[in-house]
Parts: C-alpha cells; structure tokens; sequence
C-alpha cells in the first residue's frame, strides 16, 4: 500500500470568470474557443505549454491533411483550418500538395504558433498559457470551475460551460467519467528539425544499425521544413509499450524518444560520414492515441470506410484508416475505394483489398457530433482525439484537419446551449450544423 499524504483545506481564489473555458490549447482547442468567441460568448483557454497548437506546433508535425473528398473534386473542410492556411499563405509559410493523400499541406509551425497567438487575441479570449488543468471542481452534476497551477500559484476559472481538448480526456477522466484505454495503443513519436540529411538513406541506415544504438526495428517518415532550406522534420521510430495518459510512462516515452533521435543522428555522423546539425527537437512527444471517452455513440471503421452519413455530422475527413501497429513495427491502411497496404518490417508492402470492388465508393467519412458527448456531466464536452471511436475509424479520424473541425463544433455547441440555456446533449443537431456553417464549415 502507497504512502498518504492528508493535504490541508484550503479557500481558492477564482482568478477567472467565462462563459465558456476550453481546457487544452490545441489547434482544436483554439478553434473551438474562436468559434465561441465569434458568437458572443466570453472565452478562457488553458494550455500547460508555452504556446498553443498542441502536436502541430510543440509536437512539430507540419502536416495538414487534404481538405476535399478522395476524388479531389469537392471541397468537404473548411471552416478555421481553411482560414489559418489562407493567413500562413501570406507569409509564405504552407506549402500546397492539392492532390496529395499523404500531405496536402505542409506547414511552418512556428509561423502557426504566431498565428493562433493573433487569432487569440483577435477574438479577445482570455489565454493562459503555463497554466496546467489540476481538476474539475464538481457541484451536484456540474463543472463548477477548472482549477488550474501556474507561476501566480493556484487558482479557479468558473465557467458556465467547459470544453475537454486535452486530448487524453484529462477532464473527464479526472470525473470519472467512463472511458476506454487499450492495453496497446498506437505509439508515439518524437519529431525533430534536422539540417544536412539531403541524399541520406536513413531508414536504411538505422535499419543496418539499430541495434548498435539499441534502436527499435522500426520505420518512419519526413517532411520538408517550409522556408528552412536543406531542414526536414523526422519523424523515424516510434516509442512502443507506453500509456502517455500516465505520467510515468509519458517521462519515459520523452526521454525515450529523445534518445532515439540522438541515435540516428550519431548513426549518421558514423555511416554516413555527414556531419547533420540538429536544429530543434519536439517540447512535447507526437502523442496518437490514449483514452477515448464514452460517448453517446462510438464511431466504427465501417462507418468511416462505408461513408455512413449522419443526421448529427459535424466533421468530414477523407484520410485514410492509418493505424500505427503497436503489437508489431509496421502500419495498416485502408481506404474509402477498398483498398488495402499493409507494412511490416522485415516483409516490406502486402498490398490487397479490405473488401471486394463495388459499382461505386465513398468519397469522404463523417463524425456524429454524439461522439463528443456523455449524459453524466451536461455542461461538459470532449473535442479532439479522446472522442469516442474504435481502433479502426480512430486511425482516419484522428489526424489534425479532421479533429480541428471537432474543436469548432464544441465551441459552437457550447454557445447555443449557453444561449438557449440548454445542456450540450439537448442542443439541436440541425440548429448546430446551420450554426457551423454560417460560421464558415461545410455541411455536407
């Protein structure tokens, strides 16, 4: 039996007072506290890094995603991700891959993370950032205040409304909420800027290698740096076996990957005979996946890989079914036409159908604003990737341009129940939808 401390009672202050508070500042967190703000409400956003945009920015993973259906005929995301892509083109800071089902979009981060600081402060939200979620403090069936640390010490934001864009459900879990957390989840990456790795197998260095260096058999991927000439971000290995909801694991899983990084660059230097410059390391590991919430529907890979359509859609994607093997290094992808490519180290590509041909596919997926929601605390709702969904349809729905769109959804239902004096289950589907899409969404 552990140790107890008994901590003594204590008055907090309220430091803040909002309609509505966001909790994680995320590029979902952000869009959902626009979208409020827009409307009317009074919005405060907490964020425990030093600057918003989640994986995208402190993660470094500058890549969107495409924006229209498989076909690349019809426009089906637009809404804040649109507009964040039209204000980086300004300065020159996206590249554009229309027709690109890896990476529609390449992004310079840290333009983004001056981006989101603007539309903060465009919007007069109340950002506090260095300021990490403690817990909930409950009255009856409701959050009353989020009570929060930082450098003034502790302190409560009370809000009407609270939205969950933690991204591991931190809020719910932390009211014991129900959720699932799988044994093995898909595993995180540690992402780097590394200058000087031009014309560098370097997969197939650490391949012949690892093991000197006590690197996973492993795979993975880069991406140039836009306006960084010569500069790629690395995304090469993953850390497998860790649960990053769990603080243990999470220390683990950063120094974990930082080593890895250190050992492909040695490897490098080594084999390669180059002399690669490391010019910045992730602040904070490429977390995929860790609790999903209960909500009142769990979306299903047939969903997404059939194109089930729904009455309370909110989101559209067209990504592929993209799970990362956690039992195994390798990847599995499955796609709206039927098709299927399976990777496994050592085995290389098996390429296939997850289904036979049909007359005709699927363009694009949908996600019901009912994964977003549970009927125990009403004034609470999950956006991002703790949003309730199998393995299969998680691996599709969960990269950024798609779970940005669940972040405007939360931020547009916490304003209609805030002003029709509803809970987040009793606000109307078609009223949220019509609401979005005045708003600037697409509603298909």
């Amino acid at each position: 039996m552990s140790a107890t401390l008994n901590e003594p009672s204590r008055t907090t202050p309220v430091i803040h007072e909002a309609d509505i508070c966001v909790i994680g500042g995320s590029c979902t967190g952000v869009f959902a506290a626009v979208r409020a703000a827009r409307l009317g409400a009074s919005v405060v956003i907490i964020e425990k890094q030093n600057a918003f945009g989640g994986v995208a920015t402190q993660g470094l993973v500058n890549i969107w995603h495409s924006l229209k259906d498989t076909e690349y005929k019809r426009d089906i995301i637009a809404g804040l991700t649109r507009e964040v892509i039209e204000r980086l083109r300004k300065r020159d800071a996206v590249v554009s891959h229309d027709d690109n089902p890896n990476s529609a979009y390449l992004l310079n981060t840290e333009e983004l993370k001056i981006e989101l600081d603007e539309l903060i402060t465009e919007n007069r939200i109340t950002p506090m950032l260095h300021t990490s979620f403690a817990l909930p403090f409950r009255k009856d069936n409701r959050i009353e205040a989020a009570i929060v640390e930082n450098k003034s010490g502790r302190g409560a934001v009370r809000a009407k409304f609270f939205i969950d864009a933690t991204g591991d459900g931190d809020a719910a879990a932390r009211l014991d909420l129900p959720f699932t957390l799988k044994t093995h989840v898909q595993p995180p990456t540690t992402c780097a800027k590394i200058l000087g790795t031009e014309g560098i197998d370097i997969a197939g260095l650490i391949g012949k290698h690892r093991e000197e260096y006590d690197l996973p058999d492993d795979w993975g991927w880069n991406a140039a740096v836009v306006g960084l000439p010569g500069g790629k971000m690395h995304a090469e290995t993953h850390v497998f076996d860790v649960d990053c909801s769990n603080a243990e694991d999470l220390t683990r899983a950063e120094m974990e990957g930082r080593r890895h990084v250190r050992a492909y660059m040695d490897i490098i230097r080594k084999y390669a005979g180059k002399k690669p410059v490391l010019a910045d390391i992730a602040s904070y590991i490429g977390i995929r996946e860790t609790r999903h919430v209960h909500g009142t529907y769990r979306i299903t890979e047939e969903d997404v890989l059939t194109g089930r359509a729904f009455p309370d859609a909110i989101a559209f994607g067209s990504y592929r079914v993209d799970v990362h093997h956690e039992d195994r290094p390798g990847i599995t992808f499955r796609y709206l036409n039927g098709n299927e490519n399976i990777f496994e180290k050592g085995k290389g590509w098996t390429n296939g159908r997850w289904r036979p041909e049909t007359a005709s596919d699927p363009t694009a997926y949908q996600i019901p604003y009912r994964t977003m929601l549970q009927d125990t605390i009403p004034n609470l709702i999950v956006a991002g990737r703790a949003i309730d969904a199998d393995t299969g349809s998680y691996g599709a729905v969960r990269v950024m341009v798609n779970m940005n769109q669940t972040g405007e959804a939360a931020g547009v239902a916490a304003y209609l129940a805030l002003n029709g004096n509803k809970t987040f289950t009793g606000v109307d589907p078609a009223a949220l939808r019509s609401a979005m899409e005045q708003g600037g969404s697409i509603m298909l």
